[in-house]
């Protein structure tokens, strides 16, 4: 019924294991059998692809693809000090390739803990499920969408959402995409790449099923480390919360960096990422290369 989505370039193919290994974590057997994985890359090499294939079998998904694409001609990165242009990817999924009547897209820098899929239950035709962002939760009182607020005075206070966990039906992938395409003739308005795209054209012409914050709740900790701020941008107790099904690494700083401050989420994904290593070496295959930021 569903697939999960994941873009993974070469920077992030040890995360994108990681992801996988948690994904299949979060689910029965059966379900997992039952559930798809759809992969979109720009540049994994083809020894790559065959380990991702491998791997995706040995986690025990009952069906693998991975094809290559390139981004919206129009993409735009307004800002790249840590990201790339991959993750634009996230809207070059198509029905025809995820072959699933939903898709679950995830980002690779991501700790799943817990099953992703009950929000699509309430998915109406037409809605794109998301989460609010912790750092950015409204438009007009955030940097997030700059200008928006004073061009469209009506908009100032709608939620903005986070584009690191999404859900959607998959007969509905062409109209993000056009509406994507179309946010990013607005160029002043870009700040945060893809997502303000993604939530330029939502509060215009989409609609969102917003899904409880539970499912893409930030890691903080690490922003602790370098000071205060945070207090005053999440409206929630600064520690680790239990109950996230999802745990989200925003920002350059992540957990496969050994820079990294090592919080108590920061030192859970290590073990993730130690013991997906451990798979990878039982399939035979090299250990791929360490993970840069993207």
């Amino acid at each position: 019924m569903y697939a999960f989505g994941l873009c993974i370039d070469q920077n992030y193919l040890s995360p994108g294991l990681a992801t996988i290994t948690a994904l299949a974590d979060s689910l029965a057997p059966s379900d997992r059998r039952g559930a798809a994985l759809r992969v979109l890359t720009l540049d994994l090499a083809p020894a790559h692809i065959v380990l991702l294939a491998h791997f995706a079998k040995r986690a025990g998904f009952g069906s693998f693809d991975i094809a290559r694409r390139s981004p919206l001609r129009a993409s735009r990165m307004a800002d790249a000090s840590y990201i790339t242009v991959t993750t634009y990817l996230r809207f070059e999924f198509t029905a025809a390739f995820v072959r699933r009547p939903y898709l679950v897209c995830v980002d690779a820098d991501t700790l799943v803990r817990g099953d992703l899929t009950p929000p699509l239950h309430a998915l109406r035709p037409g809605e794109v499920g998301a989460v609010r962002d912790e750092f950015n939760p409204a438009v007009g009182e955030c940097p997030a969408l700059p200008g928006v607020a004073k061009q469209w005075p009506h908009l100032r206070g709608r939620p903005y959402y986070n584009a690191g966990l999404l859900w959607a039906h998959t007969c509905e992938l062409p109209s993000i995409r056009r509406g994507v395409e179309r946010a990013l003739l607005q160029r002043r308005h870009i700040l945060h790449n893809d997502q303000d795209a993604l939530n330029l054209w939502l509060l215009h012409c989409g609609r969102v099923r917003e899904v409880g914050a539970e499912y893409n709740r930030f890691e903080v900790g690490r922003f602790l480390e370098r000071g205060d701020w945070v207090r005053r941008v999440v409206a929630r107790p600064l520690h680790p919360d239990p109950a996230a099904a999802l745990v989200h690494f925003v920002g350059p700083q992540k957990p496969w960096q050994s820079a990294c401050p090592r919080t108590d989420d920061v030192r859970e994904y290590r073990v993730l990422l130690r013991r997906t290593m451990r798979h990878v070496r039982a399939l035979g295959a090299a250990h791929p290369e360490p993970a840069g930021t993207r």
